[in-house]
């Protein structure tokens, strides 16, 4: 057995640094713009083994077990989802359906600010809601590019857009880890989060069209995006507070698009906003090719139907793989878990992380059936063949998909071995603890450890399993409310999402703007932080000035 240790220097502020340097050379390497990002992740995994093993004192064969756990919890299951959302979409474009989606689209608004809403947004939220882990950035990503976005706005505001519903993503997987961790009632949990991230829920609309269209295109449209946000936030509140945690995203995206689409049929801007770049230097421009007139023709019913089926099977298929009734009886007919030796229950997660010494697990759970990327393959080879797409044809598109993502899912396996890694060895546990370390403004800064979790792990669900433990612990010893900050850990997580390495790069996958991933987090980055900060006082004022726990607890 190995002990972690989160003061391996004698010294919480020299611990500290040394615990930031991996993912502080990850993100600069990338953010330079000189560095591809296989390349600025393979040497992040490298640096992250010397600091595991040569400063905390990880076992050299657990430190590079650790790493090769990640390289293939990478590719299975978050790889396996970009690999085929983009194969669909190739589908979709090679047979002309996506033709007929972008006149559809184009048919509800012509506005791109206000297609962002519904594509962004709404749409994204949808696919947060029914599978996550990466699903709704690849998807809405891949629909901006092929309306004619540019790379920068496709990417970057789709991962803008993926913040508010990623706390209930997945059917509410964030809410159960976190229940999982801390022993409290995942319901009672949900309904805390659904106190605090309905303000973002009206806000992130608005911020997304502002960082697209400026100050002044985001006023020009500001009833559109205030219904958006209502329509979402408002249901995501009584959803999360009065039926389950379950089902929020699902309930909150149908009522959020559908009011958009019926108050479009009423309302119009009075003057269209066609551009496709980002106001501003949008330099993401100059690789984009000539693009085409939208055509105006209007569809018909027949051409409606055949725009959205294989949009339509993928929303069926998602609610399908999303149920836990699903993964039970998929899990019991096909699962391989592999414990990986001399790491699996070998290393103990030690107080004041967890309550008292914890073996860490460390099993590959392959469990091809119920991952949400067969569920996708599923559903792009059914709307393949309902498109009359042959075989032949298929494996085709697939073999082009695969050339077209390699270097991609390189990079992706290669982020997660560095996540694996630094909480196998403790290195992320002892940059929480700096942030437990904060006293009276542990609220404000509590909620940013959620923040950091995400932009370590890729993950609200795994931020929340890594740190939520920790919060209840904290808040406790200092006379906050456990739920207050085990909530704010998941709310405060959702905005590391569109700086996470991962993310970035399906982003970049998915609008085929490889090797620009310096160019996206550059984008995202101050946008990341700031909206953090505002959960963070958010947090705060729920702490000191309005204690909502009391509310949720009656």
């Amino acid at each position: 057995m190995w002990n972690q240790i989160y003061d391996p220097l004698h010294s919480p502020v020299l611990s500290t640094i040394a615990a930031a340097i991996p993912v502080v050379t990850l993100l600069v390497l990338i953010a330079s713009g000189r560095v591809k990002a296989h390349i600025a992740a393979v040497v992040a995994v490298i640096v992250t083994n010397l600091i595991a093993i040569f400063i905390f004192t990880m076992p050299a064969n657990m430190s590079l077990r650790a790493s090769v756990l990640g390289i293939v919890t990478g590719f299975f299951p978050i790889g396996w989802i970009v690999l085929n959302v983009i194969f669909l979409y190739q589908v979709t474009v090679t047979t002309g359906r996506f033709e007929l989606l972008k006149r559809a689209v184009g048919g509800v608004t012509e506005d791109r600010r206000l297609q962002l809403l519904l594509v962004a947004f709404s749409f994204g939220a949808f696919f947060e809601g029914a599978s996550g882990f990466g699903t709704p950035v690849a998807i809405t990503g891949a629909v901006l590019i092929g309306l004619g976005f540019s790379p920068l706005a496709a990417s970057g505001l789709s991962l803008i857009a993926n913040t508010a519903p990623v706390a209930y993503g997945a059917l509410g997987t964030p809410i159960q880890g976190l229940a999982s961790v801390t022993g409290l009632d995942p319901y009672i949990l949900g309904a805390m989060v659904g106190r605090q991230l309905p303000f973002f829920s009206l806000i992130v609309p608005f911020w997304v069209v502002w960082a697209f269209a400026g100050w002044r295109g985001m006023k020009d449209v500001w009833p559109a995006i205030l219904v958006t946000g209502v329509c979402f936030a408002v249901p995501q509140f009584v959803i999360s507070n009065y039926v389950n945690p379950w089902i929020v995203d699902i309930g909150a995206s149908l009522i959020s698009m559908g009011g958009l689409i019926l108050f479009l049929k009423v309302w119009q801007p009075k003057q269209l906003w066609l551009s496709p770049a980002l106001r501003g230097r949008d330099e993401s421009t100059s690789h984009m090719g000539a693009t085409t007139p939208l055509d105006k023709t209007p569809l018909t019913q027949a051409e409606l139907w055949s725009a959205l089926l294989p949009w339509i099977i993928v929303c069926i298929v998602m609610l399908i793989w999303g149920n836990g009734a699903f993964k039970t009886w998929a899990n019991s007919i096909f699962t391989w878990n592999y414990a990986v030796p001399e790491l699996h229950q070998m290393i103990n997660k030690m107080p004041p992380v967890a309550a008292k010494p914890t073996p860490e697990g460390a099993v590959f759970a392959f469990t091809y059936l119920s991952f949400t990327g067969t569920g996708m393959l599923i559903a792009a080879i059914v709307s393949g063949f309902l498109m009359g797409v042959g075989p032949g044809r298929l494996l085709v598109e697939y073999g082009r998909t695969i050339r077209l993502c390699a270097i991609s899912l390189i990079t992706i396996s290669a982020m997660l071995a560095i996540g694996t890694l630094t909480r196998l060895s403790g290195v992320d546990a002892t940059l929480g603890l700096a942030f437990a370390a904060t006293g009276v403004l542990y609220p404000f800064f509590g909620t940013l450890l959620g923040w950091l979790g995400v932009a370590l792990t890729g993950s609200d669900t795994a931020s929340n399993i890594l740190f939520g433990n920790l919060q209840k612990i904290t808040s406790q010893q200092i006379g906050l409310s456990p739920i207050l900050m085990a909530a704010a850990n998941s709310s405060g997580g959702v905005m590391g999402k569109m700086i996470d390495a991962q993310s970035i790069v399906v982003a970049s996958t998915a609008t085929r703007w490889y090797g620009h991933e310096g160019t996206i987090l550059r984008f995202v980055f101050w946008h990341s932080i700031v909206l953090a900060c505002l959960v963070g006082v958010l947090v705060t004022l729920q702490a000191y000035v309005y204690p909502f726990t009391e509310l949720v607890l009656k």
